[in-house]
């Protein structure tokens, strides 16, 4: 072994040190930052015994480096072979090259805190134990001897390759335990100028909340999912960028991250109350003091509206979600409309399906290759057949009726006293009269809630239920408006879904309470910000087979904290109710799971104690694989790149069982 003590730095391209003992002072030099850490990357010559230490402000990609810096390629000659480049850096036993980053980490925070090295490969590199022994072997040698060095397993496989690794011999660092403890997560990158207010608990945050408006910037532990429609949020603790909250600030374009200790900064500074400018970028944020405007003027999106297909209200039947294609979005709701689609995809599979693989995604021409490999598909198979065999083998839709706008409007219909409510709520939106308009939302509500039923109505959703659901013993409802997933306005958490209705006159409470959710005081204020007329808005109902579970969650298929990436897909879940993981009630495990080359990896355990078993975890990325090709088969656009939001649980046998699926708006 080399004495790293004796390195000499040999000549080196510009932006990397190569052959060189890396202490702070040189790793400070090369360092950008990401994820709120100093980071730089790192390759390792194994045929030359040398490593170069990259400055990634001038070089972006580890193979572009090494083709153009030590092989002497030109770009396009890399781009012309790229996937077998990648191969023979990332996959093949025999490589050259060793590949990873090295990011300075500190414990008990970044001021007071004893530093130390973290090293990873890149996520869909399948280094095995013995490579990765000899990676940590190698830069240990080559790093400043006061520094620690932990090696943090880059995917699940890795996890699994080192677990017989003894830790005195490659000491480990958790990615799920460094993500507990970043400084800094960008959830939505934007920046706004508003006035900051900090709230230490939930209490305080309850009795300033009728107060906050519009350019508020709100600081909590963890914002709630009751916000009104603010200009920035600031989360204390982790969360997860997949709540209702978060993705309600994704979809309003405001920044909103994660920065530890923010709340005792703005105590320290006195910033509470006043006005700031705040930005969130991929590499870090700023909280500086503003001057406060003169003249306040309306926010932009006062002045927008979000566009609204035309409700389509004639008097249509009851139906089982399977008898739906998305084209009935207009007389069902768009969830309802979405669960008959993938009701007729599953039986029918799709030629769409391979869509987002198709696409170039600069540098490749296209990933369909990629797919092959991850659905085991032969040379001659036909890939599109391939994938639609795989949504069948693996994907449940749930069994479920329709219940149409038609019906929400003959019952409002039917009242007198409704409709004259209808008519003050419509005078108070046209005044933008909003304490009046909340007052009437709250006796409009208490009427839907209360007012009978018209028999026929009982009648047709009885039959539907005995038809359709007989045998369940419960039920879940859930609500399916014309008036969300809609480009610029998201409606994550608004509306109300209920999942314990077991009999008849619960079934029809159940539907009421929906109903009435469409016009709660939040969702009616949300609304009219967003410029959707009351007239022009209905209210759609799913009754479900309730699908009991020890698994349940939401993914997207994109990853919302970096949407250049088109490799992965972000995934949360908690054991039971899908509930808890987007109402902010529990911190779900958080995954990434990689479509392309395949593999994943734990962002975080949440409020769980252990990991997920392997074979569970291979489910969720059979899960993630499945959501990319259902995306592709939505989508709307030809770049297929529109990813979907969905949930879902694990159910017997394992099958997932997709609870509803909608564009992801954010």
């Amino acid at each position: 072994m080399t004495n790293a003590g004796a390195l000499t730095p040999a000549p080196s391209p510009r932006g990397a040190a190569v052959d060189a003992l890396l202490t702070l002072p040189l790793f400070e030099q090369l360092a950008g930052v990401l994820g709120g850490h100093p980071y730089v990357k790192v390759v390792v010559d194994r045929e030359q015994g040398v490593w170069h230490v990259l400055d990634s402000a001038v070089h972006s990609f580890h193979v572009n480096y090494i083709a153009t810096e030590i092989q002497g390629l030109t770009l396009d000659q890399l781009d012309a072979e790229l996937d077998r480049f990648n191969h023979d850096v990332y996959q093949a036993p025999a490589r050259r090259f060793l590949l990873g980053v090295l990011s300075l980490h500190s414990r008990g925070g970044p001021e007071q805190g004893e530093p130390f090295m973290v090293l990873e490969t890149t996520e869909a590199d399948t280094m095995g134990a013995d490579l990765l022994i000899e990676f940590h072997a190698f830069v240990r040698a080559h790093l400043d001897p006061a520094l620690e060095l932990l090696l943090k397993p880059a995917n699940h496989g890795q996890e699994n390759a080192l677990a017989a690794v003894p830790e005195t011999v490659v000491p480990r660092a958790r990615g799920h335990a460094l993500s507990a403890a970043a400084p800094f997560v960008p959830l939505t990158l934007a920046s706004a100028t508003g006035r900051l207010r900090a709230f230490v608990s939930r209490e305080e945050y309850l009795a300033a909340r009728a107060d906050l408006t519009w350019y508020d910037i709100v600081a909590m532990p963890v914002v709630p999912d009751d916000i009104p429609r603010l200009a920035g949020l600031i989360n204390a603790l982790p969360t997860t960028p997949l709540s209702h909250t978060n993705m309600l600030a994704a979809g309003w374009g405001i920044p909103n991250a994660i920065v530890r200790g923010v709340l005792d900064t703005i105590a320290d500074e006195k910033l509470d109350g006043c006005w700031v400018r705040y930005e969130v970028t991929a590499h870090g944020f700023v909280i500086e003091r503003a001057e406060e405007p003169s003249d306040l003027a309306e926010p932009t999106w006062h002045t927008q509206r979000v566009r609204l297909d035309a409700p389509q209200v004639a008097d249509v039947p009851l139906v089982p979600l399977s008898a739906l294609r998305a084209g009935d979005r207009n007389r069902y709701g768009t969830k309802a409309a979405n669960l008959g689609e993938l009701h007729h995809v599953l039986r029918h599979g799709s030629s769409r399906l391979t869509g987002y693989y198709s696409v170039p995604r600069p540098p490749r021409a296209d990933l369909l290759g990629h797919l092959a490999a991850r659905l085991g598909m032969p040379e001659d198979g036909d890939l599109a057949q391939y994938a639609g065999e795989f949504l069948s083998r693996h994907v449940r839709a749930p069994a479920g009726i329709a219940v149409p706008f038609s019906v929400q409007r003959r019952f409002l219909d039917s009242s007198p006293a409704v409709q004259q409510s209808i008519g003050k709520l419509k005078m108070a939106l046209e005044l933008n009269a909003m304490d009046a308009v909340d007052t009437v939302c709250v006796q409009l509500q208490h009427l839907v809630r209360t007012l009978p039923v018209p028999e026929d109505l009982v009648r047709a959703l009885d039959a539907q239920v005995v038809e359709h659901l007989a045998g369940t013993s419960r039920f879940a409802v859930r609500s399916s408006s014309n008036a969300e997933d809609l480009p610029g306005f998201s409606a994550a958490g608004i509306y109300e879904s209920h999942t314990k209705v077991t009999d008849l006159p619960g079934l029809l409470d159940a539907v009421r309470q929906v109903w009435a959710s469409l016009l709660s005081p939040r969702s009616v204020r949300l609304r009219h910000q967003a410029g959707i007329a009351l007239d022009d808005t209905y209210m759609g109902v799913i009754v479900q087979r309730y699908e009991p579970s020890p698994l349940g969650g939401v993914m997207v298929t994109c990853n919302p904290t970096n949407r250049a990436d088109f490799r992965n897909v972000y995934l949360n879940c908690a054991h039971g109710s899908t509930a808890d993981v987007v109402d902010g009630r529990t911190l779900p495990l958080q995954y990434l799971y990689n479509t392309v080359e395949g593999g994943g990896r734990t962002i975080s355990l949440g409020a769980a104690t252990e990991d997920l078993a392997p074979q569970t975890r291979d489910h969720l990325g059979r899960l993630a694989l499945a959501g990319r090709l259902l995306q592709s088969h939505f989508a709307t656009d030809y770049t297929f790149a529109g990813p979907l939001d969905i949930e879902w649980l694990l159910g017997p046998g394992d099958a997932l069982h997709i609870l509803q699926l909608r564009p992801y708006s954010a």
